[in-house]
């Protein structure tokens, strides 16, 4: 079996009507074609900021040969005490030292790491005066992320088998995009919402078509979030301009005007909403766009309202969670501020409109009326084309007829038997 007809039983299509192909193309080529031109037009100049150029402190790596403890020196009173004093002696394992042994201080502060032998750690190499010293910044992470990933990806391939492929595929093309275009792309001064509106339009235009085929219900999930996000990034200007809100928040948004003073950070807040709403969009409009197919497949006679009403209802279940899903994961990710602000008995009225605060509310607002507004859309244009679908006429049974039976002819044949 071909992996487009195991992509066809596993999910189905709408069945065909008179000019659906030509519809496909006829949808599919101009998007394609707009997305490609806003691209070459916002394409950066220099894409080496997402490979990590830049000047910078040298970065090598070491193994921990031994941690020697030591008592921590007094501080003033008043001040928070030291804690984990002492040296590491750590052998180099990068660098123009690679080898030799050194010794370093062990890490100290909020967040420092905790060393012991046979760790590999990151350093920094400090040249001052002539003299050479390091600091130990974190551990090496690489193998364990890999190992990770690559249980992550038998996970996806072992139960998606060729749909997980391809679903993995697309994550790839996702990361590419992301590192490649929006983010040097932004850093060289275009406009962050522009820069965003074409990445994620190329993000999903591939993504969807290689993870669920070129296929009408493929299309028109495509056609819901391309108007889904419209309406979102028109929401998020109004409601950003509304708020008066600056994308300046908190210390990465600070730091980042500091070091990259072209960049427009309010348009990067606008990006940020319409990359971050993309995830869903998709999930929610591939559904809804599913849905419909399996509803006119399995009951033919269904009309457009039909349809459109049963559709529907399975998109209210599924928003609802989603709803759901989206206020606990911004939450989970906030959590440390909001034990910061409640740890400072700050007024709830004051809480929500400080900037940081507001900032987030927005997003999750602005993201789930887009949300919202792509079940309907998608719903209706999959409803709407499926009751174009070319339907065959069954004519009716034809009538036999029955011989008329000679009462007489029967009782002579069955006394001669």
């Amino acid at each position: 079996m071909s992996p487009a007809d195991h992509h066809h039983h596993a999910h189905g299509d709408l069945p065909e009507f008179p000019g659906a192909r030509r519809l496909t193309l006829l949808m599919l080529i101009p998007a394609v074609l707009i997305t490609l031109v806003g691209m070459f037009l916002l394409w950066p100049g220099d894409t080496s900021v997402a490979a990590g150029g830049g000047d910078g402190p040298v970065q090598v790596t070491g193994e921990v040969v031994a941690v020697q403890p030591a008592p921590c020196p007094q501080v003033p009173e008043g001040d928070q005490p030291l804690e984990n004093c002492g040296t590491v002696s750590v052998r180099l394992t990068s660098g123009a030292a690679s080898g030799t042994q050194i010794t370093t201080d062990v890490p100290n502060g909020p967040g420092a790491p905790e060393v012991a032998a046979g760790d590999d750690v990151e350093l920094l190499q400090l040249n001052a005066e002539g003299e050479t010293t390091y600091a130990i910044s974190d551990h090496q992470r690489g193998a364990e992320l890999w190992a990770l990933g690559a249980a992550f990806a038998l996970a996806v391939i072992a139960f998606g088998r060729w749909r997980g492929v391809t679903a993995l595929a697309g994550l790839g093309v996702t990361f590419g995009i992301l590192v490649w275009f929006i983010v040097p792309a932004i850093l060289d001064g275009r406009s962050p919402v522009l820069v965003a509106v074409v990445g994620a339009a190329a993000i999903m235009l591939i993504v969807l078509y290689l993870t669920h085929g070129l296929s009408m219900t493929t299309t028109i999930a495509v056609a819901g979030t391309l108007a889904s996000l419209a309406i979102t990034a028109i929401l998020a200007a109004i409601a950003t301009g509304a708020v008066h809100l600056t994308g300046v928040a908190d210390e990465t948004s600070n730091f980042l005007t500091i070091t990259q003073g072209d960049v427009n950070m309010r348009g990067l807040l606008l990006a940020g909403i319409v990359i971050g709403s993309l995830g869903v969009l998709d999930d929610v409009t591939v559904t809804q766009s599913a849905t419909v197919t399996e509803l006119a497949t399995a009951n033919p006679a269904y009309g457009f309202r039909r349809l459109y009403g049963a559709a529907t209802r399975i998109g209210r279940a599924h928003i609802a969670s989603v709803i759901n899903t989206i206020v606990l994961a911004y939450a989970g990710a906030s959590l440390p501020l909001m034990l910061l602000f409640a740890a400072g008995d700050t007024p709830v009225d004051e809480l929500l409109t400080t900037q940081l605060i507001a900032q987030e509310l927005v997003r999750s607002a602005v993201g789930t009326i887009g949300l919202v507004a792509a079940v309907p859309i998608t719903t209706a244009l999959a409803a709407l084309l499926a009751t174009r679908r070319a339907r065959p006429v069954t004519p009716p049974p034809e009538r036999v007829e029955r011989p008329v039976e000679d009462p007489w002819a029967a009782f002579v044949d069955r006394a001669d038997q």
